[in-house]
C-alpha cells in the first residue's frame, strides 16, 4: 500500500453541499483537510432544484451562515430569484428562498475552497476506508494509492451504490453522468454497518425556447429582498421569474396508464421513496382524486437555455416522458434537454451514530448528508458543518459541538436521526421544532454567533455586529416599555386612520404594538426614538413585543426541557440488568444508548412508565457510586 506524505487531521469524502461545509468549517478551526471530489467540475452541484432554502431548509441555512457557513453567502453570489414564503403568517413559519444560477453557485464554491487555507483539493474515488482496532486510519482511492488522515468525514450523497433508472433501463451511477462508489458502499457493509436502500429522483429539463410561457402564470421575485446571509449583499446577478402551471386530465391518464413501464411501479425499485416530494406515478396512484397538480418552471441560470420542471418528476421511459410532457399546456412542443429519473442508493442507519455523527463502532468515522438517510441540500450542509466541527473538536481534544433541540433546527435534525433513525428520505419542516417559535430565521445569528465564536468559526468582526444588533434590540425594547402615549388628537387621528381602537388614558407603548393591527412604524410615529434604528432592529423588537407572551410560555417550556437532558444516563449502562423495563424498550434503549432522561423519552414507542423505571434506575446507579 502507497501512501501520500501528507498526513491530514481530517479527510473528507465528497464535495456537494456536505461535504463543502464539512471541509470549510474544520478548516476555519485550523485543522489540516483534504476534500475529495470525484470530479472537481461538480463541486457543490445541484443536481435536482436550482434553489437553497425554503419551508424550514431556509432555518437551516441561516443557522449555517449564523456558525460561519458558506451556504446563504454563496446563494446571495449567485441567487437569480429572492422569494420569502409565508409572510402573511407568524414570524416562526417565515423562510427565505432563492432560485440560484447552477454554474454559478458550483463555481463560487470551489473558488472559495479552493482560497481557504488548509484545505487541499483533490479529485479520485475513494473506494475503501483504513481502519485498524475500530479506529479510522485514513482513505484508499480507486488506484490503490493511500492517504492517512486522523478523522474521516463520509459526504457521499446518492454516490453509495447508485443505480439510475429510466424507465426499465437501468445503470449504475451516483447522478446522471457520474460514477457510482461501489468499493466504499461494500467496505461498509463489510464494517457491520447497517445499510438501506432509498430512492429520490428529479425531474426534466426543458430548452427555454420550446416553451410557450403565456400558458404559465409568472410568478417575480421580491421587489425588494433582503440577503439570505446576515453577513453579504445581496446578490447582484439579473432576478428572473418563475412559472406556474398545472397538470391535466389527459396527462394523468397518459401516467395512469403506463404505471407498469415507471420504474417505480413497474419493479425495478427497491428503494423507499420521498413522502414529501413524490414523483409523478406516486402522485396519481396516491392522490387518485386530484384532477391536477402544480408544476413550476424555474431557469437553470441566467446563461443557459435549461428549465427546471419541478412538479414532472418521473421514471418513465423516454417515449412516455415526452409524451408526458408535452401533455401539458404551454408544453406542447417542448424538447426535454435532460431526461427525469429515479436513483436509488445506500443509506447508514443513522441509530448507528453518536450526538457527534460520529459512528458509534468506528472512531474518527463521521457521516453527513444522504448517507444519513436524508434529503435536500440544505440538511446536507447543516450536517457537513456539525460532522466538519466534531471532527476538528475531536482532533483538538476538544468537547463536542452539539446543539439541542432548543437552540436549533439542525439541532432538532441531528437529535430525529441518531435517536428515531429514519426508514425514509428525511426533510426538515418546521413542524418538527417544538420550539419553532424562539428557532426563527430572523434570530439565527443572535442565537448562534456566540457559539460559533467559541469554536473558532465566527470571526470577530461578525460577532461585534451580532452583539450590536442584539445591544440596540434590548436597549430599543427596554424604550418602548417605558414610554407612555397620553391621549391627543393627533395620536387618536393615527390609530384611527390604522382602524385601531382610540385611547381615553395613557398607554404604554408595547401596548400598542402588540396590537394586531399596529407594527413597529406606527409605534415610531408616535413616539420616534432619540437616534437611528436599523430596520434590523425594528423587526427583531416588533417580534420580541408582539410575541411576548408565547415567548414566554415556550421558555419555560424550554427550561423543563433543559432539566430533563440535564439527567444524564450513565455511559456503559447495561439496560437488560433494569428491572421494570420491556423487552421492547429494553432493545431501543441499547440500539440507540441515549446520553441523557431526555433523549430516552423521544425514542419511538418510548412510554412514561418506562422513563419512570430509567429515572429510578439512574438514580440508583448515582447513589452507589457516590457512596
Amino acid at each position: 500500500m502507497k501512501f501520500y506524505t501528507k498526513k491530514y487531521d481530517i479527510i473528507v469524502v465528497g464535495a456537494g453541499h456536505a461535504g463543502c461545509e464539512a471541509a470549510l468549517a474544520a478548516a476555519r478551526m485550523g485543522c489540516s483537510v483534504l476534500l475529495f471530489a470525484i470530479d472537481l467540475g461538480k463541486i457543490a452541484a445541484m443536481p435536482c432544484s436550482p434553489s437553497i432554502g425554503g419551508m424550514a431548509k431556509g432555518q437551516l441555512v441561516k443557522e449555517i451562515d449564523a456558525l460561519g457557513g458558506a451556504m446563504a453567502k454563496i446563494s446571495d453570489i449567485s441567487a437569480i430569484q429572492y422569494h420569502t414564503l409565508n409572510t402573511s403568517r407568524g414570524p416562526a413559519v417565515r423562510s427565505t428562498r432563492t432560485q440560484n444560477d447552477k454554474l454559478k453557485y458550483h463555481r463560487a464554491m470551489k473558488s472559495l475552497l479552493e482560497k481557504t487555507k488548509g484545505i487541499d483539493l483533490k479529485q479520485a474515488m475513494v473506494e475503501d476506508l483504513i481502519i485498524e482496532n475500530k479506529r479510522v486510519k485514513g482513505v484508499t482511492d480507486q488506484t490503490g494509492f493511500s492517504f492517512s488522515g486522523d478523522t474521516v468525514v463520509l459526504a457521499t450523497g446518492t454516490f453509495l451504490k447508485g443505480v439510475v433508472h429510466i424507465g426499465s433501463s437501468s445503470f449504475n451511477a451516483g447522478r446522471a453522468g457520474e460514477f457510482a462508489s461501489m468499493g466504499l458502499a461494500a467496505c461498509l457493509v463489510r464494517e457491520g454497518f447497517t445499510v438501506g436502500r432509498m430512492k429520490t429522483g428529479t425531474p426534466p429539463r426543458l430548452h427555454r425556447a420550446s416553451i410557450d410561457f403565456s400558458a404559465f402564470v409568472r410568478q417575480d421575485p421580491d421587489p425588494d429582498p433582503n440577503a439570505f446571509s446576515f453577513f453579504s449583499e445581496k446578490s447582484s446577478m439579473p432576478m428572473m421569474p418563475s412559472y406556474i402551471g398545472h397538470t391535466n386530465k389527459k396527462s394523468h391518464d397518459l401516467v395512469r396508464k403506463n404505471l407498469k413501464n415507471s420504474a417505480l411501479y413497474g419493479g425495478y425499485i427497491t428503494g423507499k421513496s420521498a413522502r414529501y416530494c413524490p414523483s409523478f406515478e406516486d402522485k396519481i396512484v396516491k392522490f387518485p382524486q386530484r384532477q391536477s397538480h402544480q408544476i413550476i418552471l424555474e431557469h437553470e441560470g441566467v446563461d443557459t437555455e435549461e428549465i427546471y420542471a419541478s412538479g414532472l418528476g418521473n421514471s418513465m421511459p423516454m417515449e412516455i416522458q415526452i409524451e408526458f410532457v408535452r401533455s401539458v399546456e404551454g408544453l406542447e412542443h417542448a424538447e426535454i434537454m435532460r431526461p427525469a429519473y429515479a436513483i436509488e442508493y445506500d443509506y447508514i442507519n443513522p441509530k448507528q451514530l453518536n450526538p457527534t455523527l460520529e459512528t458509534k463502532s468506528v472512531k474518527g468515522l463521521f457521516l453527513a448528508g444522504q448517507i444519513n438517510g436524508t434529503s435536500g441540500y440544505e440538511e446536507a450542509a447543516a450536517q457537513g458543518l456539525w460532522a466538519g466541527v466534531n471532527a476538528a473538536c475531536r482532533v483538538q481534544k476538544r468537547e463536542p459541538f452539539i446543539l439541542d433541540r432548543s437552540e436549533a433546527y439542525m439541532g432538532v435534525m441531528v437529535d430525529d436521526l441518531v435517536t428515531r433513525g429514519t426508514r425514509e428520505p428525511y426533510r426538515m419542516f418546521t413542524s418538527r421544532a417544538e420550539y419553532r417559535l424562539m428557532l426563527r430565521e430572523d434570530n439565527a445569528d443572535l442565537r448562534l454567533a456566540e457559539k460559533g465564536f467559541s469554536m473558532g468559526l465566527v470571526d470577530e468582526d461578525r460577532l461585534k455586529l451580532t452583539r450590536e444588533i442584539k445591544n440596540c434590540t434590548e436597549k430599543e425594547i427596554k424604550r418602548i416599555q417605558k414610554t407612555i402615549i397620553k391621549p391627543s388628537k393627533s395620536v387618536n387621528a393615527w390609530l384611527e386612520s390604522k382602524k385601531s381602537p382610540l385611547i381615553s388614558t395613557g398607554v404604554k407603548l408595547d401596548q400598542l404594538l402588540k396590537r394586531a393591527d399596529m407594527s413597529y412604524l406606527d409605534v415610531e410615529y408616535l413616539c420616534p426614538a432619540t437616534g437611528p434604528v436599523s430596520p434590523r432592529v425594528k423587526r427583531q423588537v416588533e417580534i420580541e413585543i408582539k410575541y411576548q407572551g408565547y415567548i414566554a410560555r415556550q421558555l419555560k417550556e424550554i427550561k423543563k426541557f433543559k432539566n430533563m437532558e440535564k439527567i444524564k444516563i450513565p455511559k456503559g449502562i447495561d439496560f437488560s440488568l433494569i428491572h421494570g423495563l420491556s423487552n421492547e424498550m429494553k432493545e431501543k434503549l441499547a440500539e440507540v444508548m441515549p446520553e441523557s432522561l431526555g433523549q430516552a423519552s423521544r425514542i419511538d414507542g418510548m412510554t412514561p412508565a418506562a422513563i419512570s423505571v430509567l429515572m429510578i434506575a439512574i438514580s440508583g446507579l448515582s447513589r452507589s457510586k457516590s457512596s
